[in-house]
C-alpha cells in the first residue's frame, strides 16, 4: 500500500479534523479482503458502481491498521470489519480471514451472508465465527430481480432478520434502489424493520445512500418516527443531508463509518443534477472515463484535494456546528454509540 498524507492533508487534519474527534474514535463500517478472495472472471454485471474498485483492488488487516495511524496521528480508532465480495467471489475464505484478523487484533466483525443461507446455518456460522452480526447487500439478491425493483427483504431476508433479532446481532443494510432514502418503498420496509425487530441494532449505511440533497425527500418525516434502526455516516460529504439527518434523528442513533478503504481517496465530492460526483486528479486513479461519477480534474482544485476521509469528517463538522451538537454528543456519535452497541451485541470491550 502506497499511502501516505502531503502537506494539504497535514494541515487539514490539524485545523480542521484533529480537535474536533475524540480521542478514541470506532469506525463501525470497514472493509477488509484480499484480492486472492476474487473471482477474476464474473459471469454477471455488478448492480452497484464501479469506481470504488478503482481506490483499492484490496484492503489487508495490515494496511487497515496503518491506514488509521497515517490518517488519525494522536487518535485511537477501533474498527467494525467485515469484507467486501461480491457473487461469484469465494464468501467463505473471505468470512474467514474476517473471523481471523478479529480474533487475532481484538476488533469486533461482522459476516457476509447471502440470503439463500439457511437459518440453522447462519447462526451457527455468525456464533462460532465470533462475529457480532452480519453484512448484507443488494448484489445478492436474485438474478432475475431488475437492479431498481430490489426490495430490502430481497437480500435481507425475514428468516435472517428474525434470528439475528433473536441474538441481539448488528445488521449492517445498504438500502437499493436508484431513489435511495427518499424510494416509498424503501422507507416502508425501514420502518417495518424498525417496529418489529425490536432487539436487532439495524444501521442504515452511507445515511440510506443519500448523496445529494434530491435523494433525501420527504424520508425524514416519516424516518424521524423510528426507535430503534441507527444511521452511519460513511462515505458521505454532504453536510445538508448530515443537518437534516441531525435534526430529525436522535444523536444516539447516529454512528460514524468510513466505508475504508475507499476512503483514503483524493477527492472533492459535489452534486449535479442530483448526482453525486467525485472529483479527482487526473491520471490518479487510472482509466475513469466509463464511470459517470467520477471526473478528473486539475490546477488549484487537484492540487488542495484532501482525503475522502477528512471531506466526510469535515462535512459532519459543519453540520454538527450549525445545529448546535454538543461537544459530548459529538463524542457519542464518533465513539460512545458504537461503543453502547457493540458491548449490547455481546462483544467484549475491555478497557477501550
Amino acid at each position: 500500500m502506497d499511502f501516505r498524507l502531503n502537506h494539504v492533508d497535514e494541515q487539514f487534519y490539524k485545523t480542521t479534523i484533529k480537535d474536533f474527534l475524540p480521542e478514541d474514535i470506532i469506525d463501525v463500517h470497514t472493509h477488509v479482503w484480499l484480492d486472492d478472495f476474487r473471482c477474476k472472471k464474473k459471469e454477471e454485471p455488478a448492480r452497484t458502481v464501479s469506481w470504488p474498485s478503482m481506490v483499492a483492488k484490496d484492503n489487508s488487516i495490515e494496511d487497515h491498521i496503518t491506514s488509521y495511524q497515517i490518517m488519525f496521528p494522536g487518535k485511537k480508532v477501533m474498527p467494525l470489519i467485515f469484507s467486501n465480495l461480491s457473487p461469484g467471489d469465494d464468501l467463505e475464505k473471505g468470512n474467514e480471514y474476517i473471523s481471523r484478523c478479529a480474533k487475532e487484533h481484538q476488533f469486533p466483525s461482522l459476516m457476509y451472508v447471502q440470503p439463500n443461507m439457511p437459518v440453522d446455518e447462519l447462526e451457527r456460522k455468525v456464533i462460532t465465527g465470533g462475529f457480532v452480526g452480519i453484512k448484507v447487500y443488494l448484489d445478492f439478491a436474485p438474478k432475475y430481480i431488475p437492479q431498481n425493483e430490489i426490495r430490502i427483504y430481497d437480500f435481507l431476508t425475514r428468516e435472517h432478520l428474525e434470528v439475528a433479532d433473536r441474538n441481539g446481532w448488528i445488521v449492517m443494510l445498504h438500502i437499493p434502489r436508484n431513489d435511495r432514502l427518499k424510494d416509498p418503498v424503501n422507507i416502508a420496509q425501514m420502518m417495518e424493520i424498525d417496529e418489529r425487530y425490536k432487539n436487532t441494532k439495524v444501521i442504515i449505511a452511507h445515511v440510506g445512500r443519500a448523496y445529494c440533497n434530491e435523494d433525501v425527500g420527504d424520508a425524514f418525516l416519516h424516518l424521524r418516527k423510528t426507535q430503534r434502526i441507527y444511521f452511519d455516516i460513511s462515505a458521505n460529504c454532504n453536510d445538508w443531508v448530515f443537518k437534516e439527518l441531525l435534526k430529525n434523528i436522535d444523536h444516539k442513533r447516529i454512528l460514524f463509518g468510513s466505508d475504508l478503504p475507499i476512503l483514503r481517496m483524493r477527492t472533492k465530492r459535489i452534486c449535479e443534477n442530483g448526482k453525486y460526483i467525485n472529483l479527482i486528479p487526473k491520471g490518479m486513479y487510472g482509466d475513469v472515463s466509463r464511470d459517470s461519477h467520477m471526473r478528473e480534474c486539475t490546477g488549484e482544485i487537484a492540487d488542495q484535494m484532501t482525503l475522502f476521509m477528512y471531506e466526510e469528517i469535515a462535512a459532519f463538522l459543519e453540520a454538527a456546528q450549525e445545529v448546535g451538537l454538543k461537544e459530548s454528543s459529538i463524542q457519542d456519535v464518533f465513539y460512545n454509540n458504537a461503543r453502547s452497541m457493540l458491548m449490547n451485541a455481546g462483544f467484549d470491550l475491555g478497557l477501550k
